[in-house]
């Protein structure tokens, strides 16, 4: 008998096991959603008075976002970076500001390659969002793809 309600037990411990687990990979599933634009960089200045490119200086901007076709104004961002490698990076953070709310970036900006950004946070229909942006340079550096990956 004892070895009856033991092989039961373990059977149900199994059972267990199996169910938490199935059911843990769905309880916190979390929306990934896309979203391309394409900033126009017509403000960037470096405004802390240096006109050489030295560590410590800060570029501004506060430029115009278009849709991923880069037809149609969908928005601005606005932030700041400060230059930490004179002539490879600078160390950005900044807010982009779309029709459904604003989403938060931080990370490295390369002078010679793409880069891959932190998604901090957002508001609005971004509220609890988290994730990466692809910082893509195009147009000799005019333009710049943000390709938001965002999760939540």
């Amino acid at each position: 008998m004892k070895r009856v309600i033991a092989l039961a037990l373990l059977a149900a411990s199994v059972v267990l096991v199996i169910v938490v687990n199935a059911s843990a990979g769905h309880g916190h599933h979390h929306a990934r959603h896309k979203i391309t634009v394409v900033e126009h960089a017509t403000t960037d200045a470096v405004t802390n008075g240096t006109a050489g490119d030295d560590a410590g200086n800060i570029l501004t901007f506060a430029n115009d976002v278009f849709n991923a076709a880069d037809t149609r104004k969908v928005g601005t961002d606005q932030g700041s970076c400060v230059r930490v490698v004179v002539g490879k990076s600078w160390e950005c953070n900044w807010t982009t500001f779309l029709p459904k709310g604003q989403i938060t970036v931080e990370g490295p900006f390369y002078d010679t390659h793409d880069s891959v950004m932190a998604v901090t946070g957002g508001t609005g229909r971004y509220a609890n969002v988290r994730g990466s942006m692809e910082l893509k340079s195009r147009a000799g550096g005019t333009e710049f793809d943000f390709i938001f990956h965002l999760i939540g």
